[in-house]
């Protein structure tokens, strides 16, 4: 599977949406990113192998809104959004190694213990 490119009319659709299987991670990056370009082939890579999952990338500049949405101050930035939360978000090119890693923690992670962390955080 390739990656999708999101933007702001169709974020709600994949992220939430049937079809997203509830575990995205979006690349956010720009065309004249250095680092966002070499990160990029690793990126489909992963997208490649993990048929599972959806792989989605956000222009920054052609989607400003989104980006500030998510508060991206510096790219490439990697998000992770499972059943609706992000789980993880972080400025940098990884390296193939490292994105395999990060999948794999992210597979692993107990929804229902996230999900009482962050209501138990939005109460306090």
């Amino acid at each position: 599977m390739s990656t999708v490119e999101l933007t702001s009319d169709n974020f709600d659709e994949v992220v939430q949406g049937p079809d997203s299987k509830n575990f995205v991670l979006i690349d956010f990056w720009a065309g004249w990113c250095g680092p966002c370009l070499r990160f990029a082939p690793v990126y489909e890579k992963a997208a490649e192998r993990h048929t599972d999952l959806v792989f989605a990338k956000v222009d920054t500049e052609a989607q400003q809104e989104l980006a500030a949405a998510f508060d991206i101050r510096s790219i490439p930035t990697l998000a992770i959004i499972r059943d609706g939360i992000m789980v993880f978000s972080q400025a940098g090119a990884l390296p193939e190694p490292a994105l395999e890693n990060l999948i794999t923690q992210a597979r692993a992670l107990d929804m229902d213990e996230v999900r009482a962390k962050a209501n138990a955080a939005t109460q306090a």
